[in-house]
């Protein structure tokens, strides 16, 4: 960021000026701070009193919000999103034009190919964010026990991303007692897991228990500096509903999910959207305000099944986030039929 760059510029002259001496955070701090703010780690120097001489540019300086969908591919997509007769293979070059990051959903079915993730890294700009899925061999089937030779093989394969590789996400299934009795069986399995994860990486954790999301797990994972992913779903509550901070690292993950069930009774071709949620995305364009004023990095995707097609809720949040007079965000989404299908789940 130009900000970050004149900022940068600017401690390095105030270092060298008998003025640094007068304020609790010297510019040295700020500076790392800055740098560590760059590479999305919270700049702790920066919650002290510091030179005014930056305080404008300082104050320009904004945690990122990463907006994306869930997969860069789906029924309805050609002619909707991408162009009418664009080759599949041209696909995610195009995405990455339009938007900064995705959720990659596939790796959740398998590790993927060494040759496909090299693929995924020569199409997209240096800039370009992929999250991407645990196996579910790891998160459903072994449920942590004995994976790590699983673990290590899609870490290693996701590693050729380099800087492109964005937040892991262990996605939970909802666990019954066969499973768990409850909670504390299932913390005292995932911590010692937690302790093995490298800490040079963003790891996500999701639960579909909506019981088991309290503060003790909050406060176990931000021990950990892992993400609690924050769902929109039917059955999920939302981040006000909460009765603890959900926020458990600099950076937070958000997805937006909707109702499987309902919304395939309407359609299964994901070309536009069939139920209006401008309430619902109204509510998390607030939240994720909040949250950014805090330090706090967003990365935020959306699901078909939330209202019908991916892109256009991207685009639908970003109107939102502009109405409210926000700074500036992401790239709008190019949608090729209109917003807003005249069917909707409650015809």
């Amino acid at each position: 960021m130009e900000q970050t760059r004149r900022g940068i510029a600017l401690v390095e002259r105030l270092k060298r000026s008998s003025e640094s001496t007068k304020f609790a955070a010297s510019p040295a701090a700020v500076a790392s701070s800055l740098g560590k703010w760059t590479s999305g780690r919270a700049p702790e120097a920066l919650l002290v009193p510091f030179h005014p001489k930056i305080t404008a540019i300082l104050t320009d300086v904004t945690p990122s919000i990463h907006l994306g969908t869930s997969s860069f591919t789906a029924t309805g997509w050609n002619g909707s999103f991408y162009p009418s007769g664009m080759q599949s293979r041209d696909y995610l070059s195009f995405y990455a034009e339009h938007f900064d990051s995705v959720e990659v959903d596939s790796t959740f079915y398998a590790c993927p190919s060494v040759n496909t993730v090299k693929g995924w890294n020569s199409k997209t700009p240096d800039n370009f964010i992929f999250s991407v899925k645990v196996p579910q061999t790891i998160t459903h089937d072994k449920v942590l026990v004995d994976c790590h030779a699983e673990l290590k093989q899609f870490l290693d394969t996701m590693g050729i991303l380099g800087p492109k590789l964005g937040p892991i996400v262990f996605q939970f299934p909802f666990f019954s007692r066969g499973t768990f009795r409850d909670r504390h069986e299932f913390l005292d399995r995932l911590v010692p897991f937690l302790k093995k994860l490298p800490t040079d990486q963003k790891f996500a954790l999701e639960l579909r228990n909506k019981n088991w999301r309290d503060a003790e797990l909050a406060g176990l994972l931000r021990d950990h500096k892992i993400a609690l992913v924050l769902q929109d779903r039917s059955w999920m509550p939302s981040p006000s509903e909460l009765r603890f901070d959900p926020i458990t690292a600099d950076w937070t993950y958000i997805r937006w999910l909707g109702n499987r069930k309902e919304i395939e009774a309407v359609t299964e071709t994901w070309d536009k959207v069939v139920l209006d949620r401008r309430e619902e995305l109204s509510s998390w364009v607030d939240f994720c305000h909040q949250i950014q004023r805090r330090g706090v990095i967003v990365y935020a995707y959306a699901n078909n099944h939330y209202q019908g097609h991916g892109p256009a809720t991207i685009q639908q949040f970003i109107g939102l986030w502009r109405d409210r007079g926000f700074r500036e965000i992401g790239r709008t989404p190019h949608v090729r039929k209109p917003m807003v299908s005249q069917r909707t789940l409650f015809e």
